[in-house]
């Protein structure tokens, strides 16, 4: 590996509402050598998600918050260069972790998932990773997905999103989804071949605006929070149900949001609302992942990526996520497959 390096992100102070890149530190070190049952594996891609805001405070979540000066953490997807004698991992291998955010890591195989070759290894990290496996227990374990509901997702157009919405398609769901531009939403109309796209920066009212394309919602996806979530409220249909997977209008926010200003149509309605986190279902990765490759097999799901090069610019596109600059899932790779 001759003079080669090892570089981090590292959190240098906690952010004051949306992350700047003075919140962040670039740190270089030597690669680190892999001990006995140990091996060295050098990240290929790298997963920026949303959740990784929460982290960043100082407070008691379902996840331990990052701590000032250590290396950030993310799902990656990598190769096995170094195997020192570790019979479950061999030199060649691929390897999905929570190890990201660093060019290079050792590990004696706790937490590592070893995956199968593909051209497009970064799928790992969103349609038969994380993403997707959140979109698939969201709308079928929590949301308990019927072939006739009438489904809402917010943030369509995301690595989640785009997701949930094809799951629904495939159970026979008619599906409305939300987006931040016309470009996403001609993406959801022609792609993933929805029923209706919302352009939410284009409507004042966005309530009336999802009452027009679906009249009584039986299933929302919530991604967003906020104003979608008080638009969903006013239009869903008695005993509907409200999957609660992320509210990103609400993540960098300094003061209580403005809305939902509804919540008693949960009551008037006899809505469900149920939150989930996906590390709770781990158990249906398996399952997840068959039925995703059979859905790919079968050309019955498509997605977008947004790649960013180089460790540097990984903390550029965590803070991309939160204006919209991704189109689909964020994505930061980190080196070439050699």
């Amino acid at each position: 590996m001759g003079s080669e390096k090892n570089r981090d992100i590292r959190l240098k102070r906690r952010p004051s509402g949306l992350p700047a890149p003075a919140d962040f530190e670039l740190v270089e070190s030597d690669i680190p050598t892999p001990g006995p049952g140990q091996v060295l594996v050098r990240n290929l891609f790298m997963s920026v998600d949303p959740y990784m805001r929460g982290r960043m405070r100082d407070r008691k979540s379902y996840i331990a918050p990052f701590q000032i000066g250590a290396v950030l953490q993310g799902g990656a997807v990598g190769k096995v260069v170094t195997s020192n004698a570790n019979a479950d991992f061999l030199a060649g291998d691929y390897v999905v972790s929570m190890n990201g955010w660093r060019e290079w890591f050792v590990s004696g195989g706790e937490g590592l998932q070893k995956v199968e070759a593909r051209p497009d290894m970064q799928v790992y990290l969103g349609t038969l990773g994380m993403p997707g496996l959140t979109a698939y227990v969201g709308m079928l374990n929590i949301g308990g997905l019927k072939e006739d509901d009438r489904v809402f997702v917010s943030a369509a157009s995301g690595a989640v999103g785009a997701i949930a919405c094809q799951i629904a398609k495939n159970k026979g769901c008619r599906v409305v989804g939300s987006a931040g531009s016309d470009e996403k939403c001609a993406f959801l109309l022609e792609r993933l071949k929805i029923d209706g796209a919302i352009n939410y920066r284009e409507h004042d009212d966005l309530s009336a605006a999802l009452a027009d394309a679906m009249p009584g919602v039986t299933l929302y996806f919530d991604n967003v929070g906020g104003s979608h979530l008080e638009a969903a409220l006013d239009d869903m249909a008695e005993f509907g149900r409200i999957v609660a997977c992320g509210m990103i209008e609400q993540y960098n926010a300094s003061e209580g949001p403005p809305a939902p200003r509804n919540l008693f149509q949960i009551v008037a309605k006899r809505l469900t609302m149920r939150g989930f986190i996906v590390i709770d279902h781990l158990d249906m990765m398996e399952r997840f992942q068959r039925d995703m490759k059979e859905w790919i097999a079968e050309g019955k799901m498509t997605w977008r990526e947004t790649i960013v090069d180089g460790i540097e610019r990984a903390p550029e596109a965590l803070i991309g996520l939160f204006s919209g600059e991704n189109f689909g899932k964020m994505l930061v790779k980190l080196s070439d497959d050699e």
